[in-house]
């Protein structure tokens, strides 16, 4: 399977190195820029596996970069700098940044770093999922129990009954119970 790699920096050697360790550890095509509007053009252009921008690259700095990166695309993003400091570890932190790689470049950190960020990006990503399932099932049930007070409060039932009423109707109409509830709430089925 084919796995690509977005590399945005300015220095030459430090590009060429990456490049070759992101090969060696299965990458099969490596896209390269040396700026950050670039490199976000880019991005949204061949849709990568994995991105690397240098934190000082021209045009939009590197976290500027990245953090418009992943508000679109769901992959890792690793920032590459000479230093850093709190205040960019926790913005990089806040906007799903997967890792830091420090300059001078030790190839052997690369492998670990992409392993580590790939594993945390699916992880994050998994949560968000779950976590939208639970906001869409809090917003179901707060439907279902507006419409469950409408039946008791139309029909005299108490809740038990109206939620069998309701449930009863969804069988019977082979639809949700959200939509059978949406359907008392909207049309006064009830």
């Amino acid at each position: 399977m084919a796995r690509t790699a977005l590399i945005s920096d300015t220095d030459p050697g430090v590009v060429l190195s990456l490049s070759n360790e992101l090969y060696r550890v299965g990458f099969t095509e490596i896209e390269v820029c040396h700026d950050g509007i670039n490199a976000v053009d880019k991005a949204f252009g061949c849709y990568p596996d994995l991105v690397i921008l240098g934190l000082d690259i021209p045009g939009k700095n590197g976290l500027a970069a990245a953090v418009e990166i992943r508000s679109r695309l769901k992959i890792p993003v690793l920032l590459l700098a000479e230093r850093c400091d709190a205040e960019i570890v926790k913005r990089a932190a806040d906007n799903g940044i997967a890792a830091f790689l420090t300059k001078p470049l030790r190839t052997q950190d690369l492998a670990p770093a992409i392993a580590l960020a790939v594993a945390h990006t699916e992880e994050v990503e998994v949560l968000r999922e779950r976590i939208e399932d639970l906001k869409e099932t809090i917003e179901d049930q707060k439907v279902i129990e507006k419409a469950k007070g409408k039946v008791m409060e139309l029909n005299g039932l108490t809740e038990a009954a109206a939620y069998r009423l309701l449930q009863k109707t969804a069988m019977d109409r082979r639809k949700s119970l959200r939509k059978v509830a949406d359907e008392v709430l909207g049309k006064g089925l009830y």
